[in-house]
């Protein structure tokens, strides 16, 4: 059977969900003059983040490569670029790369413009002329092969392994027998289970891709350590301790089961975009929520879905996330944020196989334009981009 769904074409041949224009300040000082104007214009979602200056070089490429990323998301039909004038990052660079995929990008800049008053009425302007402009366009019917979905479980307990989690992973293994792209990251969650993920590697646990896999894990444990620190002082977090996960081993067990049974293709920096990759993949992000939905959304992911079993309402500016609570409590106490109830698994009244066609339904609900609870709440403000450097 054949799946298709509403989308937005862009020039550049990539398909939305959302047709947005993105306010996204160069650095955190534009965060306030951003902020004014995405209160003022309808249509808009800012990307409001605390980095791009007084950072190491490394960093500062991150972080422009980072919000280049999520201009050319496809999500996103236009962008606005706010620059304060003087920072670290590229902001040149994040308007050129945006106006090469087609699509409308502008930028102000603060100090140039004599101040905060008058970038913000430029900037409402502009955003303005852009919502206009791309609020004609119209959705087309695409197939579901130009579907990047990706994945994430957060605020997990023992009902996350046991079915959100199942749930997630039986939709990815259908989206990617159906030619679909989906993304998975959480590398501190892979730890005490590296070498299961390893051994679904293409080429086998000895290949590049397997070898890159334990790589990114023995990274991650590193950059604790030269702090003088244990992972597993972090690891699992006291609300996972609280809802019954005993260790980071139990946790990261219950947190691969997202994924599914099938090859994983390779591994992603955090900064990579996803576009032309197919089946499952690998990001080397961190776990904490602001982080990591920042760099699925610039990969270029459409829409997320997130396990979860405590309740973690968060969504993202850009990309729908979708809330799949394994916990029939939580559930229960927090339906107006989970979008679909995996805890009938543990009563007993569904099997994953079932809330997994559901879920796959609510998927193509959400493509062609339903709101998600976090969408609907405007509850997708907190995002940040992972940097591996000091502030200096």
């Amino acid at each position: 059977m054949g799946y298709t769904f509403q989308g937005y074409r862009r020039p550049d041949g990539r398909v939305g969900a959302r047709n947005l224009v993105a306010v996204i300040p160069s650095v955190i000082c534009a965060n306030d003059v951003g902020q004014a104007i995405c209160r003022q214009v309808q249509g808009t979602i800012g990307y409001f983040h605390h980095q791009g200056c007084c950072q190491l070089p490394l960093d500062l490429k991150r972080v422009t490569d980072t919000l280049s990323n999520l201009g050319q998301s496809p999500n996103v039909g236009a962008a606005l670029i706010v620059s304060l004038g003087c920072e670290g990052t590229d902001h040149e660079r994040i308007v050129e790369e945006i106006r090469a995929t087609g699509k409308p990008c502008e930028i102000i800049r603060i100090q140039e413009l004599g101040g905060t008053s008058r970038a913000i009425q430029a900037g409402i302007d502009a955003a303005q002329r852009m919502v206009k402009e791309i609020s004609g366009q119209q959705r087309e019917t695409v197939d579901i092969s130009e579907l990047t979905m990706a994945i994430k479980c957060g605020a997990s307990d023992t009902t996350s392994g046991m079915a959100s989690n199942c749930v997630i992973g039986y939709v990815a293994d259908k989206l990617v027998d159906l030619g679909a792209t989906v993304i998975f990251g959480e590398t501190t969650e892979f730890l005490g289970g590296e070498h299961i993920l390893a051994r679904r590697a293409v080429g086998g646990e000895n290949g590049p891709v397997g070898q890159k896999i334990y790589q990114i894990v023995d990274e991650m444990e590193k950059r604790a350590m030269a702090i003088g620190e244990d992972m597993r002082g972090g690891q699992p977090t006291p609300g996972n301790i609280a809802g019954g996960l005993s260790s980071i081993e139990e946790k990261s067990l219950g947190a691969i089961v997202k994924s599914g049974h099938r090859p994983i293709q390779g591994v992603l920096d955090y900064c990579d975009q996803g576009y032309g990759n197919k089946g499952l993949w690998i990001k080397d992000t961190p776990g904490r929520e602001p982080e990591i939905l920042t760099g699925m959304a610039a990969t270029g992911a459409q829409v997320m879905m997130f396990s979860t079993g405590r309740g973690a309402p968060q969504g993202f500016p850009s990309m729908p996330v979708i809330k799949i609570c394994g916990n029939p409590n939580t559930y229960e106490r927090m339906q107006h944020d989970m979008d679909l109830n995996a805890g009938v698994i543990i009563e007993g009244k569904k099997s994953i196989e079932e809330v997994g066609e559901e879920a796959f339904a609510l998927l193509l609900e959400v493509l062609n334009g339903r709101m998600t609870n976090n969408e609907a709440l405007g509850y997708y403000g907190s995002m940040d981009i992972f940097c591996l450097g000091p502030v200096i």
